[in-house]
């Protein structure tokens, strides 16, 4: 949820494309692609929050929440996060963040609501103290609720926790912890400038389960500089015998302003991360063995202990097309139809907030049939999509609207498609982002994404 720099993104055949991990992001979070949201278009998202929902006929509502403070910024990052900062600066922070929620709290669009979902980003959320969190809970209270939320997630370093932080997160009403694990060998961690160890891994998951969560997330990265087939192996065991609820699995990337993209470029050095083939062949053998263990597969980076009841409300919702609240410094929020992005640096941020004013920075009303994209290109991320979903919701065939990419792809080995219904194979599933911009206007094929 932040800012980057990325090269143009230009559709070319997935069997054609670089093997190796060059500098640039592959990962497909929405559509239109966000270099296209534009700051004059600001007043269509103010407008969207300004307007009232029709009666019974208001999407589900969630909050995203943007901590951007962390220990130490990974070599890998390129999120909007700030190090090193006093408790006066946090403090300030939360305090403009309670603002920006009284603000948009009292928008017609807003007021009454009850919010399905709440998400805590970062940044490292679990920065913040047991007594800033019962803080920022009670201050929000007064405009916001979460209360009757379904989910609540809360993204956790593991150096940042203790038994009385995750007991205050219970208390908060918290119902999902997500533990950015990435990796369990030191040596791997220390070299890709994770702030944490291993120990403090063990600990803080022991501390996790005394507590008592609904769900527990742990994140793993494929990938990261030093990986090798055998320690990946003692990396699946690892997860497997913690037994969370939910294990996501990311392929590691290297956007344009991470440390490590920033060394190729001075340096002049070769790409340090695992080659595409062999990230793919890493999670796919994640998968085959997280699925011999009960897991099932919720997307192309999730597995999930129990379908029934691990759900993952925001990413749900999110990629359906709900509504989201999107507060902190450079945080992304889709209201009624209108998608819009914070201001990305916390000075003007904060000042923005503290003058009364909304922090947009820059916004995008699309089309009908540009949401009818995303929502297509999202849902695809899940594996599996049925037609009859876009004839009922947009009265558009989407067998015929994408029959080219559909059968190219079919094709090629990476879906199939039986009726109504279009499943992604494995080999598709496990690079589907780079399938995906074949279905975007062919205007929006070779432009920046962000």
């Amino acid at each position: 949820m932040s800012t980057t720099e990325n090269v143009p993104l230009t559709i070319v055949p997935p069997s054609a494309a670089p093997q190796t991990t060059e500098v640039g992001s592959y990962f497909i979070s929405n559509y239109p692609p966000f270099s296209q949201w534009k700051t004059e278009y600001t007043a269509e998202a103010l407008s969207a929050l300004s307007q009232a929902p029709e009666q019974n006929s208001a999407a589900p509502l969630g909050l995203y929440i943007h901590i951007p403070f962390c220990r130490k910024r990974c070599k890998f990052c390129y999120f909007r996060v700030y190090t090193n900062q006093n408790a006066k600066a946090i403090e300030d922070y939360v305090q403009a963040l309670i603002r920006e929620i009284e603000l948009v709290s009292q928008k017609s669009a807003v007021a009454g609501r009850d919010l399905l979902f709440v998400y805590f980003g970062g940044g490292t959320p679990s920065y913040l103290s047991s007594r800033q969190l019962k803080s920022l809970r009670e201050r929000m209270s007064a405009y916001i609720s979460w209360d009757n939320a379904k989910e609540v997630t809360f993204e956790c370093e593991p150096g940042t926790l203790s038994l009385e932080k995750l007991q205050t997160l219970k208390e908060i009403g918290i119902t999902r912890i997500s533990l950015g694990v990435e990796n369990f060998d030191d040596r791997i961690l220390e070299e890709n400038g994770r702030a944490h160890l291993s120990p403090e891994v063990f600990r803080a998951y022991d501390w996790i389960r005394d507590v008592g969560f609904p769900q527990v997330n742990i994140d793993l990265i494929a990938g990261m500089i030093g990986e090798t087939d055998e320690n990946w192996q003692r990396c699946i065991d690892q997860a497997i015998a913690m037994k969370p609820d939910n294990i996501t699995i990311y392929q590691m990337e290297l956007p344009f302003n991470t440390v490590i993209s920033k060394e190729m470029k001075e340096l002049g050095i070769q790409s340090p991360v695992a080659d595409w083939p062999t990230k793919r062949r890493w999670v796919s053998e994640a998968m085959d063995r997280l699925l011999a263990d009960g897991f099932h597969v919720s997307s192309g980076n999730e597995l999930v202990r129990n379908p029934e009841t691990d759900q993952f409300v925001y990413r749900d919702n999110v990629w359906r097309g709900c509504d989201l609240i999107g507060t902190g410094v450079s945080s992304f929020g889709h209201f009624q139809g209108v998608h819009y992005q914070n201001l990305d640096r916390i000075e003007d941020y904060m000042d923005c907030v503290n003058r009364g004013e909304l922090p947009i920075n820059r916004a995008l009303k699309p089309t009908r049939h540009q949401l009818l994209i995303r929502e297509f290109v999202l849902l695809l991320k899940e594996g599996h999509i049925s037609a009859a979903r876009f004839r009922d919701k947009y009265g558009v065939d989407i067998l015929q609207e994408f029959s080219v990419p559909l059968q190219n792809q079919q094709n090629a080995g990476y879906l199939t498609v039986n009726g109504d219904e279009i499943r992604l194979t494995r080999k598709g599933l496990l690079q589907v982002d780079s399938l995906l911009p074949e279905y975007f206007e062919p205007q929006h094929r070779a432009v920046r994404y962000t």
